[in-house]
């Protein structure tokens, strides 16, 4: 028995592994919502004070607003902003019950004429918004809006009136692309990964991957960038892999890619963390205070991409 006073034995440090070096970024910079999530997916966290941080941003209304979206600020309720809760939620098993219904009214409240979300609600016009993003009165309905709400739905088997019209509208959408861009054809995965037709969206998807090759919208070989375009309005650099398109394993999109041409960008997403232990954010973003390189939002996201295809990650 060690004597009464004897100095410890030292510590030894711990690993210096993905998330060891993520968790100390997501300390030094994140939102308590996003201490929360990270602790939750990669420390055992429960998921009510997930819960609770994200009820912060939660309006009278059903929607969200208060930056949870940071491009947009000011308090009022956004599609972009309740789309982004409706992804935490989903995230700690928690997109049920009473509150995703008021969620499900507010999107009702703030759909156009076909039933489909517009990206921004002019609602926001007299609030800080980032430059690039335009305020219009009457404002279309987008894919890129609606597909990931009507996908996420789905997969939690939530049903709503507001989801039939909406449902139509992105199984139009999807099936009449010819010409799309990285987000759009992301927007059209996340519905089609949830869409209850199976044999539909399996075919609406091959689809897709064969628009996404022949355009390549997918960077298939990060040592060599310049072979592939950036779409117009999207900033320099501003390439998406076949991770980016196919999140997890069970995506459909992830039929589009070889075994190698998923390890390459999977590789490449690994090293693209910072010497801060935080991924940088690679589209055009806005920060009214000066901007980090990386965020701990996109940090977790990169984590749990590698984490869904069995990357070590400590």
């Amino acid at each position: 028995m060690a004597e009464t006073g004897a100095p410890s034995l030292p510590q030894s440090p711990p690993p210096h592994t993905p998330v060891t070096r993520a968790e100390r970024f997501v300390w030094l910079t994140a939102r308590v919502l996003e201490q929360r999530l990270f602790a939750h997916h990669f420390r055992g966290g429960a998921a009510d004070p997930v819960e609770t941080a994200l009820d912060a941003y939660r309006n009278e209304d059903g929607g969200y607003g208060h930056a949870l979206e940071p491009d947009l600020r000011g308090p009022v309720s956004q599609p972009l902003h309740t789309a982004h809760a409706l992804r935490v939620l989903d995230a700690v098993g928690r997109c049920a019950g009473q509150r995703v219904e008021r969620m499900c009214r507010y999107l009702t409240s703030v759909s156009t004429a076909d039933g489909a979300l517009p990206a921004i609600h002019p609602s926001q016009r007299g609030y800080p918004t980032a430059p690039f993003v335009p305020v219009v009165d009457d404002p279309p309905s987008a894919l890129l809006a609606t597909g990931p709400v009507v996908g996420l739905l789905h997969r939690n088997e939530v049903w709503h009136a507001w989801l039939f019209r909406a449902t139509d509208f992105c199984w139009q959408a999807v099936e009449s692309l010819e010409k799309s861009h990285p987000y759009e054809i992301e927007a059209a995965v996340a519905f089609l990964d949830s869409a209850p037709d199976r044999p539909r969206a399996e075919a609406a998807a091959d689809r897709l991957g064969r628009l996404v090759r022949e355009h390549r919208l997918a960077a298939l070989d990060p040592e060599n960038l310049d072979a592939y375009p950036v779409s117009p309005g999207y900033a320099p650099g501003e390439h998406h892999f076949p991770y980016d398109y196919a999140r997890t394993p069970r995506s459909l999109a992830r039929e589009w890619f070889t075994d190698d041409e998923m390890a390459r960008s999977l590789d490449h997403l690994a090293a693209q963390q910072r010497e801060d232990g935080g991924w940088p954010v690679r589209w055009r973003h806005w920060a009214p205070a000066p901007a980090l390189e990386a965020r701990p939002a996109v940090t977790i996201e990169a984590l749990r991409t590698l984490g869904a295809y069995g990357r070590g990650i400590g």
